[in-house]
């Protein structure tokens, strides 16, 4: 065939190849002298970096946990420990990026664990929702042949490890809870402030309570071991370095673990929502603080806290009602109420102390007392007490009287006279400065703070337009008026206070007007046991009371305790001890009545102040009065079997 098809069979002309030659062999000698250029960077110029990361590469660096310090009540008690646990753990980051890989890990680690890879990726999701490097913990308390496995096997287990860790634990269960707080991972924002800028992801923290107040003292400082591992992973046996651990410092309270005990069984056997207080009046160091319900605070030591536990403790986040009715809700400290008769020693002394009243005045108490509008006040039970000085008046808890002094001291205008400014200057209306925090500050309503809200509800642009409404009591639904003074006289109206506030207010009549600082801490102890720091807060202010007045005011409250007549004579009437309480019935429609008592022990000198309040517990010597006896008991060493009841309380109004 010759045809012309056929010229690519001929064989290049001698130039032709001579050409192609010259060009494959440039480009092969610009690729030798390119290869070569890079191993003599590499081994002359950057040989010491590289040597440095493949040494690196072999060397791995694990976290050792610092155990944070124990939590321990004024007697030694543990309240709060730790036991070591061994936690099969998941680090995000540490694996594989592939999406095959990390199937395969998922099912072996699935395999070891008991889980599926669906559960895995579940909490992977869920416990790196906040800090995606955080360690995520699928089991707690894994078996030490697990260890072992994991160590013969880590290049078939990236990301995935056995880590030795210090749990959170309870011995007296739900004790104190609402004053111990909790611990979590530190969160991604928790870790952009400088107070825990020595923190890593997966470190734990203080969470409300004495946990977080103190955290910084409680929290040690993790150690670090860096040793040497093979090309899969696995420790070869060579410790390199070594960092040991500095344990937190330990954290004693003035918390008594017996009278704390005693309050929180008094109040819960009534099966109602309550609070309660006992305290030293000279120093504010707190032997007991709870509320009820009560939570078990080991459930929050869990690894992840399921939304369903921690909606139980805390309640539903979007629904308002349900985190105020929640177990979490400390109403020791965040419960805000009237306070019923309870505050008419504060009256007192805002009476005697402006001129409104001296100690022996006498007043007619008639049974009642008009407005001026048409409306007339009452006596609880339509009592009728005659002509009354100020001793008696507390001992009976007179309406009529305390309505007297408040007329007497109501001005209408500004922040209020008399009644509203020693309220204040007693602690009422804001919060204590307790050192664990999460207070709320009550109101002491004043003819400002009612006006301005009245203005605002009545101003064109108001949500309700022309119209007079009231919106969740943040809006009033008239101005100031003399009735709001009476009623703040007898601790009903608008006043809002917690048994904390209450506690820290009669303290201070007590005591001679100083107005202390109430506080849980104690005593900080490093961890050889050694006191390295005393916790004794001073007070936050003096008020000038006179000793006469103070005298005469504890002993109207004696008498409303022990003496025939007083409304909580019932309760402590025979009682072995001398002390002096006062009761409180307070209105809160549409609710049933509150519940208080507030008592101070042992007369003529207290030492201690009891304050408890129990939501819809009716009549105060009904229920909060036979409480505040049971705390008492534990405080003064009292023997409740060897005291005669001397009789019921019905009949009593407060």
């Amino acid at each position: 065939m010759n045809g012309g098809g056929g010229d690519w069979l001929r064989p290049p002309a001698p130039g032709q190849f001579a050409l192609r030659v010259a060009v494959l062999g440039g480009v092969a000698l610009v690729m030798f002298a390119i290869i070569f250029l890079r191993l003599w960077y590499l081994e002359v110029l950057s040989g010491d970096q590289y040597l440095a990361q493949a040494q690196n590469n072999q060397v791995r660096e694990f976290t050792v946990q610092a155990p944070r310090g124990e939590i321990l009540d004024r007697n030694g008690k543990v309240l709060v420990g730790n036991r070591t646990a061994l936690e099969l753990q998941v680090k995000r980051t540490d694996l594989p990026a592939s999406g095959k890989r990390r199937a395969r890990v998922f099912e072996r680690v699935g395999e070891v664990a008991g889980m599926t890879p669906k559960q895995i990726r579940k909490e992977i999701r869920q416990q790196t929702k906040e800090n995606p490097a955080s360690p995520v913990t699928l089991k707690r308390d894994v078996p030490y042949d697990l260890v072992y496995y994991l160590r013969e096997n880590q290049g078939r287990f990236p990301g995935v490890s056995v880590e030795r860790v210090y749990v959170r634990q309870y011995p007296q269960g739900e004790l104190a809870a609402h004053v111990l707080g909790s611990v979590g991972e530190v969160s991604e924002e928790d870790l952009k402030d400088p107070r825990f800028d020595t923190l890593n992801p997966g470190d734990m923290v203080g969470q409300g309570g004495i946990e977080s107040a103190y955290d910084s003292l409680l929290r040690g400082v993790n150690g670090a071991t860096k040793v040497q591992v093979d090309a899969r992973g696995r420790p070869t046996g060579g410790t390199l370095t070594e960092r040991d651990p500095r344990p937190g410092n330990d954290l004693m309270l003035t918390i008594d673990a017996d009278v704390q005990q005693a309050g929180q069984e008094a109040i819960a056997s009534y099966g109602l929502p309550g609070g309660f207080v006992a305290m030293n009046i000279h120093n504010g160091a707190l032997l007991g603080l709870g509320s009820s319900p009560s939570y078990d605070p080991s459930v929050l030591a869990k690894p992840f806290v399921s939304q369903a536990d921690y909606e139980q403790i805390y309640g539903d986040p979007d629904d308002p009602a349900s985190t105020l009715a929640a177990p979490a809700f400390n109403r020791a400290i965040q419960g805000l109420y009237p306070t019923g008769s309870t505050f008419k020693p504060i009256t007192a002394v805002a009476a005697l102390e402006s001129g409104n009243l001296t100690t022996d005045e006498i007043i007619n108490d008639s049974g009642s007392f008009p407005l001026g509008d048409g409306n007339v006040l009452h006596n609880a039970g339509d009592a009728a007490y005659g002509s009354i000085a100020l001793q008696q008046a507390l001992a009976v808890s007179s309406d009529v009287f305390f309505y007297n002094l408040g007329a007497r001291m109501n001005e209408d205008t500004g922040a209020g006279g008399a009644l509203q400014q020693w309220a204040t200057a007693l602690g009422l209306g804001a919060p204590t400065g307790l050192d664990v925090g999460g207070e709320g500050s009550g109101l002491v309503p004043s003819p400002e703070w009612r006006n301005q809200h009245f203005q605002e509800n009545t101003d064109p642009d108001s949500p309700c337009g022309d119209q007079v409404c009231i919106s969740k009591g943040e809006l009033t639904d008239r101005p100031w008026s003399l009735g709001d003074n009476v009623n703040l006289a007898v601790g009903q109206g608008d006043l809002q206070a917690d048994p904390l506030q209450m506690a820290v207010a009669y303290a201070a009549i007590a005591n001679g007007g100083e107005v202390v600082r109430p506080h849980v801490g104690r005593e900080v102890d490093d961890p050889q046991g050694h006191a390295i720091q005393e916790i004794d807060p001073a007070a936050r202010r003096q008020v000038d009371i006179d000793p006469a007045w103070q005298q005469t005011i504890l002993a109207g409250l004696h008498d409303a305790a022990m003496r025939p007549g007083g409304t909580s004579y019932a309760v402590f009437g025979g009682y072995p001890v001398q002390m002096a309480g006062k009761t409180g019935t307070a209105e809160r429609p549409p609710n049933a009545d509150q519940s208080w008592y507030i008592a101070l022990a042992p007369y003529p000198d207290p030492k201690y102040v009891v304050a408890v309040t129990l939501e819809e517990g009716g009549f105060g010597a009904d229920t909060a009065a036979p409480a505040a006896r049971q705390i008492l008991n534990q405080l003064l060493g009292v023997n409740e079997a060897r005291i005669e009841s001397v009789g019921s309380t019905e009949g009593a109004y407060e």
